[in-house]
């Protein structure tokens, strides 16, 4: 059976074409060497001149994934929200900004009503101590009886 090596995550395409270029300048030079075991070729001044480039070429490849690792990670866990106090005084575009980017409400709880088996929630007014109790029967009575059940849990 014949096994079919796959390449490393470095042989991009382009490298391949950079490794063969670098190759055809050592293959009319002499110093190649046979190795009987393996049966591959092999000249230590080629050796000497690639494997920087492929190490390079390997550093390079785990920068990118780092770099793109960290930027996945910065979308995913950017909610938009402002982790520090804002010190100082507010102009009244500043104050617009910040009032924007503020909920409207705060959801506290969820459950079944006992007497009309209905579903509501228990939110907070923003920047009050009113609380509201909202049935959500109406609401939901128009999507199907497994949305419903989602939307209640």
């Amino acid at each position: 059976m014949l096994k079919i090596q796959s390449l490393p995550k470095w042989a991009t395409p382009d490298r391949q074409t950079c490794l063969a270029c670098i190759l055809t300048e050592y293959l009319p030079r002499k110093g190649w060497q046979l190795d009987f075991m393996t049966g591959e070729c092999y000249n230590l001044d080629y050796e000497a001149r690639i494997k920087p480039l492929i190490a390079d070429w390997k550093r390079l490849d785990k920068d990118q994934r780092q770099a793109e690792w960290e930027a996945e990670s910065r979308a995913i866990h950017c909610l938009g929200e402002q982790r520090y106090p804002v010190l100082g005084r507010f102009n009244a575009i500043s104050k617009d900004i910040f009032a924007s980017h503020q909920p409207l409400y705060y959801l506290e709880g969820q459950g079944v009503s006992g007497i009309t088996l209905t579903p509501f929630v228990k939110v907070r007014i923003a920047s009050s101590y009113i609380r509201l109790f909202v049935d959500l029967g109406e609401a939901l009575r128009g999507v199907s009886k497994n949305q419903r059940h989602k939307a209640i849990r």
